[in-house]
């Protein structure tokens, strides 16, 4: 992860907490668990905000490909996702052929695999 976006997305995460208690303590887990590089070092496959990311839904077989976004800029129909969505949140992070499993809105749990990574 990025470390400017690490400390950013964690004041984001802790502002939400009372209105979006799941997101929040999901996005919090991501931050602490990633190691922090400088911008410049971020390795391309990864996730970091405003990635756009091709992934598959391991269960359905469903293909979705969507740009991370910070919660102003989101819209679904635009494919424009806000890291305060529990994908959104389990995306950040990740490597090209990783897989993680993440609640749907309805506390489902699903797998997604991620099949590609562009920085914008």
């Amino acid at each position: 992860m990025i470390d400017t976006e690490a400390d950013a997305l964690a004041a984001l995460a802790l502002s939400v907490e009372d209105k979006l208690p799941d997101v929040s303590a999901l996005l919090l887990d991501e931050i602490t668990r990633a190691r922090l590089y400088a911008h410049d070092r971020i390795a391309e496959d990864v996730v970091t905000m405003m990635s756009t990311v091709d992934f598959t839904i391991e269960a359905t077989g469903t293909d979705r490909v969507v740009q991370l976004v910070y919660p102003q800029d989101a819209d679904i129909a635009a494919g424009r996702i806000s890291i305060l969505t529990p994908v959104g949140a389990s995306l950040i992070g990740l490597r090209e052929g990783q897989s993680i499993a993440w609640p749907d809105r309805s506390g489902k749990e699903r797998r997604l695999k991620i099949l590609g990574v562009r920085q914008a």
